[in-house]
């Protein structure tokens, strides 16, 4: 329990916390928040665009050498029409909530570059199936929602779309499936240990 000395000096910082200021009016103090707000959230948000660009993705070797490499050979990279989608396209939420989530999350990989976990070719390549593992899992259960940022069932026309490519998707929509199901590899080599499910063959 807390002693008398302990409750008289709690309630004098928070006797000071919610006095007027004898040398600024309200006006000026709430100016200030406001004016230091604006700039902090400003600041905090363009730290977090920074970290969305291609150039800090691959700003550590890890990913310069390894899946990088891989997806400058894939159609998300290059294509007949010039639409790139970069890593933070897949890899992070646009709406704020979820942004913030997956960028904790991403520490995690941040972590096995500063400890040596990740830190060759071999080392990731030893790990590759368990953070592709993870990564799928986190697409599944968010309904590939970064893949629908630009794709979507509704948008595919049956003219413009081969026709294979064409059932093949509307049997997923039907089925319930999710991009991500289908779609492993699209940008990155499958791990060595990955299994094809019998019925996506």
């Amino acid at each position: 329990m807390m002693n008398n000395e302990g409750k008289s000096g709690l309630r004098r910082c928070w006797s000071v916390l919610v006095r007027p200021s004898v040398r600024y009016s309200l006006l000026t103090l709430l100016s200030v928040g406001f004016v230091s707000g604006i700039l902090f959230w400003g600041g905090f948000n363009t730290g977090m665009e920074a970290t969305n660009t291609m150039t800090f993705c691959i700003g550590c070797h890890e990913m310069r050498d390894n899946v990088y490499k891989e997806y400058k050979e894939t159609i998300h990279y290059s294509n007949r029409t010039g639409v790139q989608a970069v890593c933070s396209d897949c890899h992070v939420p646009k709406d704020w909530s979820h942004k913030i989530i997956r960028k904790i999350q991403a520490s995690k990989e941040v972590w096995g570059k500063i400890t040596g976990v990740i830190d060759t070719r071999e080392k990731f390549e030893g790990h590759r199936m368990e953070m592709a593992t993870r990564e799928w899992a986190r697409m599944k259960a968010s309904d590939s929602r970064e893949c629908r940022n630009c794709h979507s069932f509704e948008a595919m026309s049956e003219e413009l779309q081969r026709k294979t490519p064409y059932k093949k998707h509307m049997a997923a929509k039907a089925d319930g499936k999710t991009c991500i199901d289908c779609h492993k590899g699209i940008a990155h080599q499958l791990p060595k240990e990955y299994e094809e499910p019998e019925d996506e063959e």
